[in-house]
């Protein structure tokens, strides 16, 4: 049995005031699931407040971005080595939002996943179409081509500790949600992926969330589908009711 994951990525929202009080909600709302992961990914100034808030509490610490890089002249990016100071045991990789508006290519989101296993991180590692890429019927070439180019020399014993989240593109923030169907498709041909490029144990084991407008009215049908391990949900995380709601989950 895989344990589901929820995660919310809060994006550019929240002051570190506002992030520290949300937490505060979080952590009295939550209780401490042991049948479920529970992570929240807030803006980089704030995980070390955040980080502190959450102490003791069953909610881990993600961040949403990292440097491929161990360390250098890089002015205003964060290495995985400071992530893991701050606190953090989660970081998102590959984010549709950072390979579009960023023009992050799939070398460099591999190099990013080497640099947050190496750090010991456990990296979400994002992959999904866009909207002309579906309408052209390219949605599971479009998501091997990632799969091959972001795991490139990563190993069984890598792709273990790495969890995956199919987003399609047009399904992010557009109030757009892949039917659960659809989501069990993708998620399905992701986990015949890993089991052809590596192993049926591997495949097997993976963890695959399925993010993209995400909310409390369509997440127990999205978690009914075989192989949809959990979700990672951007603008209704940043509601503690629509987040509960999300997290609990039956």
């Amino acid at each position: 049995m895989i344990r589901p994951l929820i995660a919310g990525n809060w994006k550019m929202h929240k002051t570190v005031r506002e992030a520290v009080a949300f937490a505060g909600q979080l952590r009295e709302a939550l209780p401490d699931l042991q049948d479920r992961e529970v992570v929240v990914a807030p803006p980089f100034p704030a995980l070390v407040p955040v980080a502190e808030a959450l102490r003791g509490s069953a909610i881990a610490l993600g961040a949403q971005n990292l440097h491929d890089a161990a360390q250098g002249a890089f002015t205003g990016e964060v290495s995985a080595a400071m992530l893991v100071d701050a606190g953090c045991r989660f970081v998102i990789v590959g984010h549709s939002e950072r390979r579009a508006l960023f023009g992050e290519t799939d070398a460099f989101i591999n190099r990013k996943l080497a640099q947050a296993l190496a750090s010991g991180l456990v990296p979400i590692f994002c992959i999904g179409e866009t909207l002309p890429e579906r309408e052209a019927d390219r949605t599971l070439d479009v998501v091997a081509r990632q799969l091959k180019e972001g795991l490139n020399n990563l190993s069984s014993n890598d792709i273990k500790r790495i969890t995956l989240a199919y987003e399609p593109v047009w399904a992010i923030g557009t109030g757009r949600t892949a039917s659960p169907a659809q989501a069990q498709e993708v998620h399905a041909a992701i986990r015949q992926w890993l089991a052809e490029r590596f192993d049926a144990t591997t495949a097997a084991a993976a963890r695959i969330l399925y993010g993209g407008s995400v909310n409390p009215g369509n997440i127990a049908s999205l978690m009914c589908e075989r192989d949809v391990n959990g979700a990672l949900v951007g603008g209704a995380s940043l509601e503690c009711d629509s987040f509960r709601g999300i997290v609990m989950f039956d």
